[in-house]
């Protein structure tokens, strides 16, 4: 059996391109109900903020972005969107709006969803649990290199369950895309490294598994020679080095679903520890040489090359209890597990192998 793939229908891209965000709201005003924004905390008081298209009834909630999206707060933010009028009379929103990086775009997702199927976040936690489509959403995003705008998947942490998880589903999958090169150029020299960094990682995961097409390893490819070309680069940050990033970006997100080893120990890391996924993705790697080798070396000479540092030592003084959870949390992801090395990873990954490698952080 072949699945039929679904990718964004549609997209705006180009410099400047914020500014039509109005224009694409305008056919979704038509339907009545509010316009709901989901905005990453960093733009509260900042230019882009005052150039949102809002209109009487329109809602703007902020998404810490300091944290990863968790299904408490996802379910907290649907609460607040129902409860706000006209959607307590019983008119839903006409397009729900994610600006941001991954987190806000990923919360934007979560919510759509949640505001058009019952229950709790955490009941979608999984593969085609999504029963309904979505709210129509438009994502906007302003870091590169999740692929959150393109994926059908919004990552959300489960703490008690000791869960990192998407709503893996074609409705969670945005409408429109507005990409614009210029909002990222405020984005913070090492976060705009350990965020584009994301796109190579998951793409050399899919290029090195065994659940692969000749389709995803195309974009792959393309996705992983452009984050060379960037990170090898004077500037990671020029100009055409930021357009380029979000083109990879989205290239890769839509290449991206079967990853491999770096994802299941950073999802440990955000669950345990609550390290943001960009940067635990490169803790990662930098202890997966034995797996990925070519890749870990491009990966610490793009390190030298811009000169990003990796925190040392967040592992250090842990106590069992944090080890076992670290452990539990990677371990958990047997599909993506399965994919790197076989239906016997645990072979490889026994759990004294997974604890060096967080040691080793």
């Amino acid at each position: 059996m072949y699945r039929n793939t679904k990718n964004v229908p549609y997209y705006v891209f180009g410099r400047g391109a914020f500014a039509q965000l109005g224009d694409l709201l305008r056919p979704r005003r038509e339907h009545g109900g509010p316009a709901v924004f989901f905005l990453d905390h960093f733009f509260r008081g900042h230019e882009v903020e005052g150039r949102l298209p809002l209109e009487k009834g329109d809602q703007v909630h902020y998404v810490d972005s300091s944290e990863e999206p968790e299904v408490t707060r996802i379910d907290a933010f649907t609460a607040a969107v129902r409860a706000a009028a006209p959607v307590a009379d019983g008119v839903p929103p006409c397009c729900v709006i994610g600006i941001g990086g991954g987190a806000a775009l990923d919360t934007a997702k979560a919510v759509a969803n949640l505001l058009t199927n019952p229950g709790r976040a955490e009941d979608y936690q999984g593969w085609e649990l999504v029963r309904h489509p979505a709210v129509y959403k438009i994502g906007v995003p302003t870091l590169s290199g999740t692929g959150a705008e393109c994926s059908r998947t919004c990552v959300l942490t489960n703490i008690p369950k000791r869960l990192k998880l998407g709503m893996n589903s074609d409705y969670t999958m945005y409408d429109q895309l507005l990409l614009d090169p210029e909002l990222t150029r405020t984005v913070p020299r090492d976060q705009y490294f350990f965020t584009g960094m994301d796109t190579f990682m998951h793409c050399i995961e899919t290029l090195h598994g065994s659940f692969r097409d000749a389709i995803v390893d195309a974009l792959s490819v393309r996705a992983v020679d452009m984050c060379a070309e960037i990170f090898l680069s004077d500037d990671m940050m020029s100009d055409d080095n930021r357009e380029k990033m979000m083109i990879a970006s989205y290239v890769g997100g839509m290449a991206a679903g079967n990853v491999g080893v770096v994802h299941p120990l950073s999802a440990g890391l955000g669950v345990a520890l609550h390290v943001h996924h960009g940067l635990a993705n490169c803790l990662a790697l930098n202890v997966l040489e034995d797996i990925y080798p070519e890749a870990h070396r491009q990966f610490r000479a793009m390190l030298e090359r811009q000169g990003v540092a990796l925190p040392e030592g967040i592992c250090r003084d842990l106590s069992p209890e944090q080890y076992e959870e670290l452990y539990a949390g990677s371990i958990v992801h047997e599909k993506p597990l399965t994919n790197a090395l076989g239906p016997d990873f645990r072979k490889i990954l026994t759990r004294e192998n997974v604890l060096e490698r967080f040691r080793r952080m």
